[in-house]
């Protein structure tokens, strides 16, 4: 079972700030939906960059099956364990659904044992595109396709957490249970879905929930 705990972690954006994040304490295991939770400015979004790394924590350790995520190089480690999942999607509207997920493929620097083009697509019709979807530039997709594919491209690698911020803050209720769906089978898959939300319906489909409080 994979685990990742956050051992009193606290942020700060520079040193004459407060904290941000203070003496955070949460475990994430391989399996579960996990959403945080909190009101706006009390730290949800960095968290999530700190648990992918983009941020590099000021205080505390996280433990990635015991080993300090600070010891790994940042870039093996995003590239390898984690797919995050943003709320504006993050795509390259010019390319197609597929384009983008092979691109992601490309970056990530592993080796498949397969074309990437036939992961890509397989992984496409896992959420729930077809091909005719898969092969539509992004622009042409409606919001809750786009999030479909930023879904796939976020399993591109094959990571084990897969991090979403505000995942289905722009869908309606329909694409949003749609959504739900999709993570819900991701964590009965193994991997560890940790979602940030303002959403009840998100939250209470969680196995765990996490408040964040202002600091």
């Amino acid at each position: 079972m994979t685990t990742l705990k956050l051992n009193d972690i606290s942020y700060r954006y520079d040193k004459s700030s407060k904290n941000v994040l203070e003496n955070i304490n949460m475990e994430f295991e391989s399996g579960k939906i996990y959403t945080i939770v909190g009101k706006s400015g009390a730290g949800k979004t960095t968290l999530l960059s700190v648990l992918s790394s983009l941020a590099r924590p000021t205080g505390g350790e996280i433990l990635l099956n015991g080993e300090n995520v600070l010891d790994i190089d940042r870039y093996r480690f995003r590239s390898k364990y984690v797919g995050v999942i943003f709320q504006s999607f993050n795509l390259l509207t010019h390319l197609t659904a597929i384009e983008n997920v092979i691109l992601s493929m490309d970056i990530s620097g592993k080796k498949f044992d397969r074309p990437k083009k036939e992961i890509a697509l397989e992984l496409l019709q896992k959420v729930g595109l077809d091909l005719s979807e898969a092969n539509r530039r992004v622009l042409k997709l409606s919001g809750g396709q786009q999030q479909r594919v930023a879904i796939a491209r976020a399993l591109s690698y094959d990571p084990d957490f897969i991090l979403a911020d505000e995942p289905t803050g722009n869908l309606d209720s329909e694409t949003q249970d749609e959504i739900i769906r999709i993570f819900r089978m991701l964590a009965d898959e193994g991997k560890c879905v940790i979602i940030v939300t303002h959403s009840p319906e998100v939250a209470a489909v969680s196995d765990v929930t996490y408040a964040l409080k202002k600091t």
